[in-house]
């Protein structure tokens, strides 16, 4: 028997359509006019950084878009709890802040004022008209005088 008796046919017939494949001048056209990024010719060519740099910065990139696709759900819910926060921290700041001043305005009243028959409501009306620009606390210390 020959040898080309033996081969199969479909054999040879599909290694020359890979090899022609593989060769065309379409595919090294492709490969040729492939312009780098803008930022790749920046930092790379034109300031030259390492290459070791650009290996990291495209495995980086590979892997964070692989970790993208695969958490898309867990990474969802995680801005949307970033974004929750952000948006209440005025609101959570402001509410501090007027603690604070209320607080800061009782020991001022308790301390220079020194009005005996106040309870704790009026103390706290008091600092909150204080903290908000009221001018009651003037007018209680003209009353005394």
């Amino acid at each position: 028997m020959n040898k080309r008796e033996t081969n199969n046919p479909n054999e040879v017939i599909n290694q020359n359509h890979e090899t022609k494949r593989m060769n065309t001048p379409q595919n090294a056209k492709k490969k040729k006019d492939k312009d780098l990024p803008w930022w790749v010719e920046l930092l790379f060519v034109q300031i030259g950084l390492p290459d070791k740099l650009l290996i990291k910065i495209l495995k980086a990139k590979k892997n964070s878009k692989e970790l993208i696709k695969k958490d898309q759900k867990t990474l969802i819910i995680f801005f949307f709890v970033i974004s929750t926060l952000a948006y209440f921290y005025p609101v959570i700041r402001h509410a501090k802040s007027k603690l604070d001043c209320e607080e800061s305005a009782k020991n001022y009243i308790i301390k220079n004022k020194n009005i005996k028959p106040i309870n704790s409501r009026e103390l706290k009306m008091l600092s909150t008209n204080f903290c908000y620009g009221g001018e009651e606390i003037y007018e209680i210390e003209n009353l005394k005088n």
